[in-house]
């Protein structure tokens, strides 16, 4: 079982300041695989003796083979070249695209355990009513986000692309109001300026929606909506983006559910329009 699928198990159970201890792993779970108990009961003000109870109540020996877990978990080891060299490695007799294919397969099996219609419309339904849709990714995840963005503006939704650093960031979302909603992506770890992006929106009552890989329950502060499943291939290894596409998509089709004639009549728009301009 995996650390969230322990804590969760024990939910129940935890007494407040192990909950306090739980907070603060999964806010700076780095921090945590890098430390010592002594070191974690300190940030929290907590006794030693806690830390170990924790780690005991979660299933782990003892404290470090808990923090054996959150390194195996929710650290990121493994540089790009390293992550393709570890498939080839792993690539069988049949080949590289019957592996892949593969692979594929039945990560996206999987992928109706972890986001299921009512989630998908739960979202779709808070990005569909914005005045604005901000859409946020870094990294491999900006071919997501541009996809979603160029489908939700064929549906003649306002969307914002945020792009540049963080005075960039703050300059774009400076009139952002509650009306107004956030889709972001994160995958390997959690992009830098998401978490003040997800405060910001959630102390003027901006909806968010987050699509993610295996990290997502780690990421902090959670969004009101996470659209998250494993990714096909192993954490050091190479992973595409085919899951969390068809996450999109499924999304995608979901706000078109939201007002199926309106969105039929503006794609009809579009396809004139196109032809015009053609």
């Amino acid at each position: 079982m995996s650390v969230l699928d322990r804590v969760k198990d024990a939910a129940d159970s935890l007494t407040p300041a192990e909950q306090l201890l739980i907070k603060q792993v999964i806010a700076s779970p780095r921090d945590i695989a890098l430390g010592t108990a002594n070191n974690l009961a300190q940030r929290i003000g907590v006794h030693e003796a806690t830390v170990s109870r924790l780690a005991k109540k979660l299933g782990y020996p003892n404290f470090a083979g808990f923090r054996t877990a959150i390194q195996d978990e929710f650290i990121v080891r493994t540089d790009p070249a390293t992550r393709v060299r570890n498939t080839l490695q792993q690539t069988s007799e049949a080949g590289f695209l019957t592996d892949l294919v593969a692979r594929e397969i039945e990560a996206l099996a999987n992928l109706q355990h972890y986001v299921d219609d009512a989630r998908l419309l739960g979202a779709a339904r808070d990005l569909y009513k914005a005045r604005r849709i901000f859409v946020f990714a870094r990294g491999n995840a900006a071919a997501l986000a541009v996809l979603v963005d160029r489908r939700l503006r064929r549906m003649g939704l306002n969307t914002v692309m945020l792009h540049g650093e963080g005075r960039d960031i703050a300059e774009q979302i400076v009139g952002m109001t509650s009306d107004d909603a956030i889709i972001a992506f994160a995958f390997r770890r959690q992009p830098r300026h998401l978490a003040a992006l997800l405060n910001h929106a959630r102390a003027l009552g901006a909806k968010s929606v987050m699509v993610s890989g295996s990290v997502g329950p780690s990421l902090v502060p959670a969004a009101d909506h996470l659209l998250f499943a494993p990714r096909a291939g192993s954490k050091d290894a190479f992973q595409t983006l085919t899951v969390p596409m068809a996450i999109c998509n499924g999304l995608v089709l979901a706000m078109v559910n939201e007002n199926t004639t309106a969105s039929l009549e503006r794609l009809e728009t579009l396809g004139q329009l196109i032809d015009a301009f053609d």
